[in-house]
């Protein structure tokens, strides 16, 4: 076997095989290996070997400190006699905060290079087996213990060992971007909060330092979840470092070491007690208030344009009954038009800043949840079903509030209509905050790395974009003379636009049905013909009460009836969802599950691979599935290219899904990614689709590579900004 192991080593050298990377174990949630930077070692010399790991979306490992919580990989060596392993050379870690902690580690793709220097008794010829077992915590919204056990086997040769290009330039980037002693002068001293850190050198002399953080080796020297404060110097800087919660008693350490992470670089610092070097500070803060605003400006105009074209994506074709009914209703007027236009505005202004409240007091509490999160839950759904069902039975003139068309409450059209007006705007913005118009879902997935004001800044246009063209057409008097005059074409209007709510009504019943089964969807139905029941008792009494003959029964009938409905939706809570169903069933494409697991995997062979971002409750979704999933050339191109079809459905929550959409920026759905079959990141879809669109990009992403593609898995794209978990 040992020679069999020797032939097939020397063939490998000769065709220019890799021959330097072991077999790649896939654990639940990562793919580990060993590799080598060369084809071989030479006696007395040194090779360079790396661990390398693909870790699943939402998911990370740990630094050599690990922070607040967690544990750094550990590895544990057998190797031939005489032979060394050195200490592993850790990548700059990035910030993984969690609530009130703060944690240090790896996401997406982590190569560890670690030097093995080999002994000048090592003979020529001979195959060297090298044995690793890498333990390592990795963690998403819980925490999983795993051991990778690798094999290398490596022949000795003759220097220089020939390289081996596909893993030898990945240990070299690696080592080319770890962290390196740059000539720095670093010292610190002791506060009475915690250190100064003081750090000048020519690498850091008219830098950028507003986003410097200093990752110490120790995680007992700070308190790593405070802020750290940056003073920048005409040649370096200082960091005001928070102590923890033994700091006071604690003796002053005899050196703070750790990593410096500045201006996109990154430096080892090993500071000594002392006075701060001149030109650490004297400059001030600095200025990155212009960067940041500029960023949140950009966002806003980009979340105000998606509100307006919010407007005309399927989610809102309800709505646009009430409002198309207000303002006909109010032809030829001027002053109320107005008012109950600065009603609609503050109901969808007020309505979209108190979801984004709970949307980010939701992820700050760790849940993870994107817009349109309100849908994902049963009971608000079918609350939607009967509020929209009772809208159109408003509409169609089975029973009348007040004088208003849009009032679904006893008193919601008091105050000439107002609380209708506000009303109206509370429901467009529950009812369309499921869809993300083009430009909206990258503003909403940049508000949500910002700090609080920020982000509701960005929310507070979106909703401003929503509510902008009801709101100048009904404040602008030349408009509304436009309009015909009310008449006897207004009842028929009226019952015209009671479809859209049914047909709104109609879809809501069919989510709740992807999210509790038949049953669920009985419950529904039973609570929605007490509903109507109700609706029709009522319409009796009023029309009884006009010809002096008013009913109790009547009154009686339609309490007992709203009740009912009640009791029997939302008495018990919905069934749990039914396994196996998909928001994308529809398209008759064939399909398979979403994982991060699956997505890794096929990229690893060199699939091209189309993932679908999708729920039952997101009409634009269910626009595309019908319209560009089940078109009979789009189902002929995927079996045409081989691109694998994968479907992440969100109907109901889902962490992963949820940290899969942040990892692109996203908060919502539709999401479609369609990764090609060279290895490059994928490319994002447009929300809206064509069959053509789609034809096209599946073509490109099945023309293969120009060369191999490196092995075990391709390198991830981390997301924008730190991420909890």
């Amino acid at each position: 076997m040992k020679a069999l192991t020797s032939f097939l080593v020397l063939v490998s050298l000769f065709v220019g095989a890799s021959g330097a990377s072991a077999q790649v174990p896939s654990g639940p949630h990562a793919r580990t290996a060993l590799i080598a930077e060369t084809r071989g070692a030479s006696p007395g010399g040194r090779v360079w070997v790396a661990v390398t790991q693909d870790l699943d979306a939402g998911w990370h490992t740990y630094w050599r400190n690990p922070g607040d919580a967690g544990e750094a990989p550990s590895l544990t060596w057998t190797l031939p006699e005489g032979w060394r392993a050195g200490e592993i050379v850790w990548p700059t870690p990035r910030r993984l905060p969690l609530g009130p902690i703060m944690n240090y580690g790896y996401e997406g793709r982590v190569v560890m290079p670690v030097p093995l220097d080999i002994p000048a008794s090592a003979r020529l010829g001979e195959t060297a087996h090298l044995a690793l077992n890498v333990d390592y915590l990795i963690c998403s919204s819980v925490c999983v213990p795993e051991t990778a056990k690798l094999a290398l086997d490596l022949p000795v040769v003759a220097a220089p060992a020939p390289s081996d290009a596909v893993s030898g330039a990945l240990i070299s980037k690696a080592l080319a971007a770890a962290p390196k002693a740059a000539g720095l002068t670093a010292r610190f001293q002791r506060t009475a909060q915690g250190l100064t850190l003081d750090i000048v050198g020519p690498p850091l002399a008219g830098i950028s330092a507003a986003d410097a953080y200093f990752y110490p080796f120790s995680g007992t020297l700070i308190d790593q979840a405070k802020p750290q404060a940056v003073e920048q110097g005409p040649k370096g800087l200082t960091l005001s470092l928070a102590g923890g919660s033994d700091f006071a008693k604690a003796p002053t350490p005899a050196q703070a070491a750790g990593v410096l992470v500045v201006d996109g670089k990154a430096y080892d610092i090993d500071a000594s007690p002392g006075a701060p070097p001149a030109g650490a500070s004297g400059l001030g803060a600095p200025a990155a208030a212009h960067r940041s605003s500029s960023g949140v400006f950009v966002a806003m105009a980009f979340a105000f344009l998606g509100g307006l074209i919010l407007n005309l994506m399927p989610c809102v074709f309800p709505i646009l009954s009430l409002k198309a009914a207000a303002l006909a209703g109010h032809a030829g007027q001027t002053s109320r038009p107005r008012a109950q236009a600065l009603a609609f505005l503050g109901g969808v202004v007020a309505s979209f800043l108190a979801l984004a409240g709970a949307l980010m007091a939701a992820r700050a509490a760790g849940a993870a949840v994107g817009w349109g999160f309100q849908l994902q839950s049963p009971v608000i759904v079918a609350a939607l079903t009967l509020i929209m069902l009772g809208a159109a039975l408003n509409l169609s003139g089975l029973f009348e509030i007040g004088t208003s068309l849009q009032g679904l409450g006893s008193e919601l059209a008091a105050r000439e209509g107002l609380t209708g007006s506000i009303f109206t705007g509370v429901l467009a913005v529950v009812v369309a905050a499921p869809c993300t118009a083009p430009f909206m879902g990258p503003a909403l997935g940049f508000a949500l790395t910002q700090t609080w004001p920020a982000a509701l800044a960005v929310f507070l246009a979106l909703g401003l974009g929503f509510a902008a063209p009801f709101t100048v057409v009904a404040l602008s008097p030349a408009l509304i003379r436009a309009l015909p005059r009310p008449g006897a074409w207004m009842d028929m209007f009226r019952k015209a636009l009671a479809f859209p709510m049914y047909a709104a009504a109609a879809w809501l019943a069919w989510v709740l049905a992807q999210q509790s089964g038949s049953e669920g969807l009985a419950r529904l139905l039973a609570a929605a013909i007490m509903l109507s029941l109700a609706a029709w008792t009522f319409g009796l009494f009023q029309q009884r009460r006009i010809l002096g003959r008013p009913s109790r029964v009547a009154v009686s009938v339609t309490a007992l009836a709203l009740v009912g409905a009640l009791a029997i939706a939302f008495a018990v809570p919905f069934p749990a969802p039914t396994a196996g169903q998909s928001a994308s069933e529809a398209s008759g494409l064939a399909s398979k599950p979403w994982s991060p697991t699956a997505v890794a995997d096929l990229r690893a062979q060199g699939r091209p691979v189309l993932v679908n971002f999708t729920a039952a409750w997101c009409v634009t979704c269910q626009v595309n599935e019908r319209v560009v999933f089940s078109n009979p050339a789009v189902a002929r191109a995927m079996s045409q290219t081989g691109v694998v079809y994968l479907v992440a459905d969100w109907t109901n929550r889902d962490g992963d899904i949820a940290k899969a959409l942040e990892s692109e920026g996203r908060i919502g759905v539709p999401l479609y990614l369609l990764y090609d079959a060279k290895g490059d990141a994928p490319r994002v879809l447009p929300q809206l689709l064509t069959p053509d669109l789609v034809v096209h990009a599946l073509e490109a992403a099945a023309q293969p590579a120009p060369e191999a593609a490196p092995p075990h898995g391709l390198a991830s794209r981390l997301a924008p900004g730190p991420r909890a978990g």
